[in-house]
């Protein structure tokens, strides 16, 4: 599979191999033959991406914003990390795509192989779609004509807000593709049309097409225009299909509609806008969201469920649709709108036209390669590669944001040996395994598992598939670090540990580890070494300023993430269960009530924890707090002393004796020593750096703190 990245960083293009992915529940694979460039949201995507680091933060101040907070909280050179990293992963261009049915995965049966097919996929020669994000092609409607179809969809989930009625008077303020379309299909439904723009080439098109025209570059008033073309009534609706920084379109609207018209943005303009304009004539503004409802809803998209057609007439699939049907009717036509024509291979060329050509519109890409030849799921990422068998060889099983950014690296600094790095979709892992020097990149999970040269496996994925991959691993009889949590049910667990249980009778008993990596800071270890001599139990308080995720992230769907408290407050009962170094005996926990105004409670709970030793401590797990706060802050009382540590940056000691404070210049949460930790027990044959006993039983109290809180 070849597909086109974007470098957020540099601003280069590129077209990169990667594995195919695998088809998947809800999905469809997809051989292309065609697709898009939309020229106005990819232009400015490959603008932004060469432009200097200040002008990228001048075009984001919101963005600049949450740097300066992180700042605050996490200190500066932790931040300048996650930017740096943040802009070094490269962006997948496009969502207009044409092909042929490869595969259908469960669930998609509505499609056949063999379908042509368009969909919001990017430009790649093999894409996987949900069901939901596709729509066939009538047989009237070539390839090329069909690939119009996303964008149209934008413009026409526009049309659909403004309700136009026929015989009304709209105007379309930028006749770019977008605008271009969205004329044809204001025409159609019976209303009259006039078009602004400032590119004559443009309006040319837009007046073939039935529209009349106003320059502005040309010193034509749009007002004046617009008040003339409504014969003096004022316009009915206005839709903004440009891309500007200037007010302008939004407040010529405004003053050229008539009382209680309507304003749809399509585009993006700066919104600074004079109430009075809208106030005197109770004018109606609404921004459109894409191609229709759906877009952004994971249960739609992803999951492939539906909305009912009788409360939800128009999705974005029955968008698609309704394009295609007016394609094949002739009332759309794209033909026109056809400016170039690219092979695949020299997409390059297309986005340096892109960039130079501002009157470019129909850029399109051509796939003619042979499909077989596009389906490889392993891909060689480095020829030659030898290993020491008596050492680690590492296969890793997710290359998402933290095992891009914190695991692979500590892994790599640990020394070891990259084999193969799995993902779903292919293109992360191929990023990925070539900046860190993995040799292979697959979307085969089970042959990574079964490669007989990798002895460890790190699994980086989602929650829901944790205790699954570990159990798999394990009964390969390979060491397996599972970044937290290990399960997120008891019945999860109960399978892990019994595939454990039979692993460690084998000659050779493989390791298990989570990823419990705060243990392993510097700062816990001196706090570890300050209360080891004390005898007597101790008191915890652990603060968590969580911070807010929509209720709609895969976090918070407990079929899939568990929830917040297993997947993420298990960190906590973990380090509380090392400080303490005594078997957890109690557990009491109590959420945030029932509420109006909150989604989402499981996530503001306080844990209380009771230990053998008579220790306890009390676990503030809070969703609802301000980014400005340290986001982690814990607190031992014992012995007439008390130690405080916030944010893995300050470490201060209250009346004890001989230590007063411990600081680092940067945050260090020991994800580097917990890597480190487990490659040389591998290496050098020592016990696993935390015991699989702890590991079981901080997971199961996790589970069942998550249930208590359930069922309040």
């Amino acid at each position: 599979m070849k597909q086109i990245l974007q470098d957020m960083s540099k601003g280069g293009t590129a077209i990169v191999e990667a594995p195919t992915p695998q088809v998947t529940s809800n999905n469809i694979i997809v051989n292309t033959t065609t697709s898009l460039i939309s020229a106005g949201t990819e232009r400015m995507l490959v603008d932004f991406g060469k432009a200097s680091l200040f002008d990228k933060a001048r075009q984001q101040p919101e963005k600049v914003k949450m740097v300066l907070d992180k700042v605050k909280t996490d200190g500066l050179m932790t931040t300048v990390d996650a930017v740096k990293s943040k802009l070094a992963e490269p962006l997948p261009l496009g969502y207009c795509n044409v092909g042929v049915v490869n595969s259908v995965g469960k669930g998609a049966e509505k499609f056949r192989v063999g379908d042509r097919v368009v969909s919001n996929g990017p430009h790649s020669d093999v894409v996987r779609v949900g069901k939901n994000l596709a729509a066939i092609i009538p047989d009237n409607v070539s390839d090329e004509e069909a690939s119009f179809t996303v964008v149209a969809s934008i413009g026409l989930q526009g049309i659909r807000l403004a309700k136009p009625s026929m015989g009304e008077s709209f105007v379309v303020t930028g006749v770019g593709l977008i605008g271009l379309l969205t004329v044809q299909m204001l025409k159609a439904n019976g209303c009259r049309v006039l078009a602004i723009d400032f590119d004559e080439s443009k309006l040319e098109l837009a007046k073939k097409f039935g529209a009349e025209v106003c320059n502005p570059g040309k010193g034509e008033d749009p007002v004046a225009a617009g008040v003339t073309f409504s014969r003096g009534s004022g316009i009915d609706g206005v839709i903004i299909t440009a891309s500007t920084k200037s007010n302008d379109p939004v407040i010529q609207a405004a003053r050229m509609c008539r009382k209680r018209g309507r304003i749809i943005l399509v585009g993006v303009t700066g919104l600074e806008l004079n109430r009075s304009d809208f106030y005197e004539k109770e004018l109606t503004f609404q921004v459109s969201c894409s191609y229709g409802p759906g877009r952004y809803d994971p249960s739609y998209e992803s999951d492939g469920n539906d909305y009912p057609l009788a409360f939800v007439r128009w999705t974005e699939q029955r968008n698609f649709e309704a394009i295609l049907d007016m394609m094949a009717t002739g009332l759309l036509n794209v033909k026109p709108l056809i400016t170039h024509h690219f092979k695949f291979e020299n997409a390059s060329e297309a986005y340096d036209l892109l960039t130079a050509d501002k009157s470019a519109l129909g850029i399109l890409l051509q796939y003619r390669s042979e499909p077989q030849t596009r389906h490889e799921h392993s891909i060689c990422l480095k020829e030659n590669q030898a290993y020491q068998s008596n050492e680690p060889v590492v296969g890793f099983i997710g290359a998402g944001n933290y095992a891009s950014r914190m695991l692979i690296p500590a892994f790599k600094k640990a020394g070891a040996q990259f084999h193969n790095i799995a993902t779903s979709g292919g293109i992360n892992g191929v990023i990925n395994g070539e900046k860190a020097g993995f040799a292979e990149a697959t979307t085969d999970t089970n042959a990574l598992i079964q490669d007989p040269q990798v002895n460890t496996v790190a699994v980086v994925t989602r929650h829901n598939s944790h205790a699954y991959f570990v159990k798999e691993v394990l009964k390969a009889g390979k060491n397996v670090f599972v970044e937290k949590p290990l399960a997120i049910s008891h019945e999860e667990l109960n399978e892990v540990q019994k595939a454990y249980e039979e692993a460690i009778q084998l000659d050779n008993p493989p390791i298990l580890m989570v990823g419990f990596n705060r243990r392993f800071s510097p700062q816990i270890q001196k706090m570890k070494a300050l209360l080891t001599p004390i005898k007597e139990p101790k008191s915890f308080v652990m603060t968590m300023n969580a911070g807010s995720i929509p209720a709609a992230h895969w976090t918070q769907d407990n079929q899939i993430g568990g929830g917040r408290i297993i997947g993420e407050a298990c960190h906590f009962i973990d380090l509380m269960r090392f400080l303490a170094d005594s078997e957890i005996v109690s557990v009491q926990a109590r959420r945030m009530g029932d509420n109006n105004a909150v989604t989402i409670t499981e996530d503001k709970a306080a844990i209380i924890l009771g230990f053998a030793d008579g220790s306890f401590g009390t676990i503030h797990y809070l969703a609802n707090g301000a980014a400005s706060f340290p986001k982690e802050r814990i607190e031992v009382f014992a012995a007439g002393g008390t130690l405080q540590l916030d944010n893995f940056i300050k470490l201060k000691g209250f009346g004890w004796k001989g230590f007063k404070k411990m600081n680092l210049w940067r945050q260090d949460k020991g994800q580097t020593a917990c890597s480190a930790a487990f490659i040389q027990s591998i290496r050098n044959g020592l016990e696993a750096p935390i015991p699989a006993n702890e590991l079981f039983e901080v997971a199961k109290v996790t589970i069942s703190i998550a249930e208590q809180l359930r069922q309040q």
